[in-house]
């Protein structure tokens, strides 16, 4: 481990072009999938729980080396990815969103609707650098039941508590998203700068067209090599705001900002539940009723040089990343790369309890 990292910063050194971005630039990963399914779902979680069954379920994207634990160059040696970019052999993964029956209380797995994974590269004074092979992110909390500060987006450390994690719900005619006055206790938190937005589940049915129910996750982008790949509790922070500029500490290596949105397509429930302006049917996969708990999970499978070109010379933005001008190792079209689960959530369409015996945390139906 200890090899990879060194040859990874020694790299960093010799390939860098000249420090510090004075434009913001993206482009957004999209990934091939089977319809309404991750490339592999169950209850793993390789940085939380490795080489055991995790808590809850997850839905994971990307590629195939994926499983209980992941160390190191791993995923680099993937047989496969459903990433469109061949190169790109990260994972990626978030908690999966059920829904509970309001007749009898038994869940139903919500199929998701697509994934996809910003690549922000902001304008700093730093070297923008590739991520090192085997690095692990997480962002979010997944204990949380308590509301955050903010139903609005909160990035910067030096601001306060960093509020990295939104439900954004598109919906015919702009509807109240929240209960109005809510102080985030018994229901969410809208976001007073997006209407669309906020902090927990929404209580209404999100209808917009082609644009359902989204979860969206920020990662950091700030790397601490003396934290090491695998200390997700202190190897990430999020680049403070330097004048206009978005820089992190002195030694840290400035890596791409993730940004991830899930769809699900909650509105295939919308018969089946009548929205009250109080209450939700919706779950996360970890019992949160809530939904301050959503979190999100990366480790890296990235061919360094692929990368470094993709953050020096594309800006595609919603057009995708595989549209860049230069993209080493090709595009992949068509590879849905499926991935076994290690340990699989029930097939069964309707069920009792969650994955993990998860037992319901947090307000919800009946608790306004």
């Amino acid at each position: 481990m200890m090899k990879i990292l060194t040859l990874y910063l020694a790299t960093c050194a010799a390939a860098a072009p000249l420090a510090g971005r004075a434009t913001r630039a993206f482009s957004v990963l999209r990934f091939n999938n089977v319809a309404d399914k991750f490339s592999t779902e169950g209850r793993m979680d390789p940085i939380i729980s490795p080489g055991a069954a995790s808590a809850h379920s997850h839905g994971v994207m990307g590629g195939s080396n994926f499983g209980l634990t992941v160390q190191g160059d791993q995923l680099l040696h993937s047989k496969c990815t459903n990433s469109m970019i061949k190169n790109d052999k990260s994972n990626y993964w978030v908690p999966g969103i059920w829904y509970q029956s309001p007749r009898n209380g038994t869940f139903k797995k919500v199929p998701l609707f697509y994934m996809q994974v910003y690549y922000f590269f902001d304008i700093t004074n730093d070297k923008v650098e590739p991520f090192p092979p085997g690095l692990k992110i997480v962002s979010g909390e997944a204990g949380k039941r308590t509301p955050p500060a903010t139903g609005s987006l909160q990035l910067d450390p030096s601001m306060g508590p960093i509020q990295a994690v939104q439900f954004t719900c598109p919906a015919q005619g702009d509807p109240d998203r929240y209960p109005k006055g809510s102080d985030g206790t018994r229901g969410g938190l809208a976001d007073p700068t997006n209407r669309g937005a906020g902090a927990g589940f929404p209580v209404i049915n999100c209808d917009g067209y082609a644009s359902p129910l989204r979860q969206d996750v920020h990662l950091p982008s700030c790397y601490n090599p003396a934290a090491g790949l695998d200390n997700h509790h202190s190897n990430m922070a999020f680049p403070s705001d330097n004048h206009g500029k978005l820089d992190c500490p002195a030694g840290w290596v400035h890596v791409p900002h993730l940004f991830y949105e899930v769809y699900y397509d909650t509105p295939r429930f919308a018969a089946d539940w009548r929205p009250d302006g109080r209450n939700q049917p919706f779950v996360l996969s970890d019992g949160d009723r809530t939904g301050y708990s959503l979190h999100a999970d990366f480790v890296s499978g990235w061919d360094a040089d692929t990368l470094r070109a993709i953050i020096n010379g594309c800006d595609t933005g919603s057009g995708g990343m595989d549209t860049c001008p230069t993209v080493i190792g090709g595009v992949n079209r068509d590879d849905k790369c499926v991935i076994d689960s290690v340990v699989p959530d029930p097939t069964d369409e309707w069920v009792n309890v969650l994955p993990g015996n998860n037992p319901l945390q947090g307000w919800g139906a009946g608790g306004y």
